[in-house]
């Protein structure tokens, strides 16, 4: 082809393009559609309006512009429908209301070829906008004076829309004083004025309250409403009035300088400075009066200004005259009377004549300890008093002669109740209102010795520990007298009571200042228990008082006495060597071990235990009665010499012991048996000069020790006759528990001499069994505390060897 061609060709295809492109342009399509369609609402099809083909509309890309960055409509490119896709608000469209015609002009562009449609949307007014004023609240401030008819321009209100749907009239809420009219402006708009139709009167009514409605001519009709607050302005069209036209005070006379005698009270019905008001005397209201009241000019107060006497002048009158701050200013008037009363100006009078002070507290009922006068310088009621003193007071006045009184005693007295009263006398006249005087005496007693001495308790029980320090202080016994001076001082004693030729001021001793109880010596519990005796309070009085408590004194044992071993017997010092056959059969009793101990119950039960067994396979303890008894039989490698060590422990706390030491030794020849041994004949040959001579002597000293015993005993215990029996008296160094070692050591009197048997026998020594003597059971139980165990088994062994050589003698 050639270059021409390709020139043609390009010129014809532009034409053609230029020549659709203005077809489209000048192409106008217009719609009518009411504002405020909803969303989706269909305008019209443009593919038949416009003459599309609806199935290449897609391909096309069929677009609309966007005005004022909103999309009002939109294509289905399916339907090729053009639909609302955003809500058309016509007043905010087209602002402007003198534009009749509010148009809506889009573009609508397709592709391929390129073709341009003008859609113009005219938007109908509807009726979707109220009335509404540019202020919801206008303000009229109009003088009470304005005449009728008077004209007040108001704010006139505004429709958003056009046309019959904009404001049409007004409405004035139904009042008494205005009414409206309506106007019309050059451009249509409607205002409406505010027309006094009725006289305003602001003491009546203030303020008034409207309400303006502003209506439009739509269908439905919508409406706005204004409220007017009318303010009436003040004019001074009203005088001052006073509460009352006449005031009649009665004033007291001798009133106080300042003090308020009326507050005057005047009105104005007006506001602000007509309202404001001053006080003041008229011409008619004299010098005198002027002189002693005075009247403050802003609150209407009449005060006193001199001092007013009832004899001078009785009865004051005065004019007082209101008047306000206005322009032209207008008055009120009022008349006050003061009469002037008489009042009770004098105070009685009390005078005391004779008083008694201080007087003991037993003075007799009745006796008269002062004696008053009383007076008063007013007459009549004013002048006459009443006189009494203070209640619940033992006390009384009694009138001896005219305005004398005495003050006596009405009710007996008591020191410790109340040691002083301060009697307060008080005189009042009958006045109105009445006066009164008053005088305080002050009544001293003097204290009487009217008080027992008492003690907190009746009865002391009071514990002590033996073994006690002497001189320790027991219990302080503290008696209380409520009296004073030499009435209250106390001094204690102990009632004397003799106790088996002891006097209790020889055990214990009483501080007599303080009452402070101590012992003068050291207490044994197995010796003395228990004593009772009486402490004595005595004051220092005249004539003196006193009373006494029952004292109880209870010796708590202590475990101070250590077990005694006396059985078996054994030197000082030595041990016990035992001889017994080998051939002793299983359970035989080897030996049996006593011990006592001089406790009380608890501390003296007793225990044995081994603390040494040299087989403790062979041999067994019993740790109630001390019985040693073979477990098993002798055996060829069973040692021929045995060693037992016993322990005897006290149940005390600590506990205390005692020990023994047995050897024995296994020997092949056999023991008679016991009734056998008794009936041998005694022997003389088997002592020695030198074992008679031991016996002897022993037997001298013990016989001795008896006699001491026995006297001691009888003289402690003031018995004429010595009793056969050891004594059981208190306060005897012989306990009372000796006549229940038995008990004491779960051991009767046959065990016990058999033990005795036992031991002498394998001693190489017959023993012949005898009854047990008389002051047998005596000499075992009188042990002193201060001896050893080994002195005790010497006397112990004396005895019995006394008493075996006196049996075999006899026999």
């Amino acid at each position: 082809m050639e270059q021409k061609d390709l020139v043609w060709i390009r010129y014809v295809s532009a034409f053609i393009f230029f020549a659709a492109f203005f077809q489209t342009i000048f192409a106008v399509t217009h719609y009518t559609i009411p504002e405020e369609m909803d969303e989706g609402s269909v305008v019209a099809n443009l593919v038949s309006d416009l003459g599309l083909d609806l199935r290449s509309l897609s391909k096309r890309k069929m677009r609309l512009d966007v005005v004022a960055n909103k999309k009002y409509l939109d294509v289905n490119k399916d339907t090729g429908e053009l639909y609302i896709s955003e809500r058309i608000d016509r007043e905010h469209l087209c602002p402007i209301k003198s534009v009749t015609t509010c148009l809506l002009k889009v573009d609508a562009t397709l592709e391929n070829p390129i073709r341009m449609f003008n859609i113009e949307l005219e938007i109908i007014d509807i009726n979707d906008n109220a009335p509404s004023f540019r202020r919801d609240t206008m303000h009229l401030d109009i003088s009470e004076a304005t005449a009728v008819g008077e004209r007040f321009s108001l704010t006139n209100a505004v429709d958003p829309d056009t046309g019959s749907n904009s404001v049409k009239t007004y409405y004035l809420g139904e009042n008494d004083h205005f009414s409206i009219e309506i106007q019309t402006g050059r451009d249509g708009s409607k205002f409406a004025d505010l027309i006094l139709k009725k006289a305003l009167d602001r003491e009546e009514q203030d303020s008034h309250n409207l309400i303006l409605t502003a209506v439009d001519g739509g269908v439905p009709a919508r409406s706005g409403t204004a409220s007017i607050i009318v303010r009436v302005l003040d004019t001074n069209d009203n005088a001052p009035l006073f509460d009352k036209d006449s005031y009649t005070i009665n004033l007291t006379e001798n009133s106080p300088l300042g003090s308020l005698v009326v507050k005057l009270n005047a009105t104005d019905k007006d506001e602000g400075s007509n309202s404001d008001i001053t006080y003041s005397y008229s011409l008619y209201t004299s010098e005198k009066t002027q002189q002693t009241f005075s009247l403050n000019p802003d609150n209407g107060e009449i005060r006193v200004k001199e001092m007013i006497n009832y004899e001078d002048f009785r009865i004051y009158d005065m004019e007082i005259i209101a008047t306000d701050k206005g322009v032209n200013s207008l008055s009120g008037k009022c008349k006050v009377k003061i009469l002037v009363t008489d009042m009770n100006d004098n105070h009685p009078e009390i005078s005391i004549k004779s008083l008694s002070s201080p007087v003991k507290e037993d003075i007799p009922v009745n006796t008269v300890i002062a004696v008053v006068s009383v007076s008063d310088k007013d007459s009549d009621e004013n002048g006459q008093v009443d006189i009494h003193i203070s209640e619940h007071l033992p006390f009384a006045l009694k009138e001896s002669s005219d305005n004398y009184y005495e003050l006596i005693v009405s009710e007996p007295l008591d020191r410790e109740k109340n040691a002083e009263y301060d009697i307060t006398i008080t005189v009042t006249d009958r006045g109105n209102p009445p006066l009164s005087d008053n005088e305080t005496i002050t009544l001293e007693l003097l204290d009487v010795n009217d008080n027992v001495p008492q003690f907190p308790q009746s009865f002391y029980t009071i514990p002590v520990m033996e073994n006690n320090a002497p001189g320790a202080l027991l219990s302080s016994l503290t008696a209380i007298d409520p009296d004073l001076h030499e009435n209250q001082y106390l001094v204690y004693f102990i009632i004397e009571k003799e106790i088996v030729n002891t006097s209790m001021s020889m055990l214990f001793s009483i501080n007599p200042e303080n009452g402070n109880l101590y012992a003068l010596k050291t207490f044994d519990y197995e010796i003395e228990k228990e004593f009772l005796f009486h402490i004595e309070a005595r004051d220092s009085g005249v004539p003196p008082l006193s009373s006494n408590v029952t004292v109880h004194i209870i010796i708590m044992d202590q475990n101070d006495n250590t077990p005694v071993i006396v059985s078996p017997w054994r030197a000082h010092g030595s041990v016990v060597e035992e001889k017994i056959p080998r051939s002793t059969d299983k359970g035989t009793l080897i030996s049996k071990v006593i011990a006592i101990d001089s406790d009380s119950v608890h501390n003296s039960r007793i225990t044995y235990q081994f603390l040494q067994n040299t087989d403790a396979t062979l041999f067994s303890l019993d740790q109630y009665n001390g019985e040693i008894r073979t477990t098993r039989m002798f055996s060829y490698r069973d040692s021929r010499h045995q060693r037992l060590v016993v322990i005897a422990k006290d149940n005390g706390e600590p506990a205390l012991s005692a020990t023994v030491t047995i050897k024995l030794s296994t020997v092949e020849i056999a023991l008679k048996t016991y009734a056998d041994m008794t009936e041998v004949p005694l022997e003389y040959d088997i002592f020695s000069d030198l074992n008679l001579y031991l016996v002897i002597g022993l037997g001298s000293v013990s016989f001795l020790l008896l006699i001491t015993i026995l006297v001691t005993i009888v003289l402690k215990c003031q018995k004429p006759k010595p009793s056969k029996a050891a004594p059981s008296c208190r306060n005897s160094v012989i306990s009372e528990r000796n006549s229940t070692i038995a008990d004491s050591t779960l051991v009767s009197n046959d065990a016990y001499w058999y033990s005795l048997f036992l031991a002498e026998t394998r001693k190489g020594k017959l023993v012949v069994r005898q009854p047990v003597p008389k002051g047998a059971r005596y000499i075992v139980s009188s042990i002193p505390r201060s001896t050893g165990m080994t002195e005790t088994s010497d006397s112990a062994a004396s005895t019995l060897q006394a008493s075996t050589t006196t049996s075999s003698s006899s026999t």
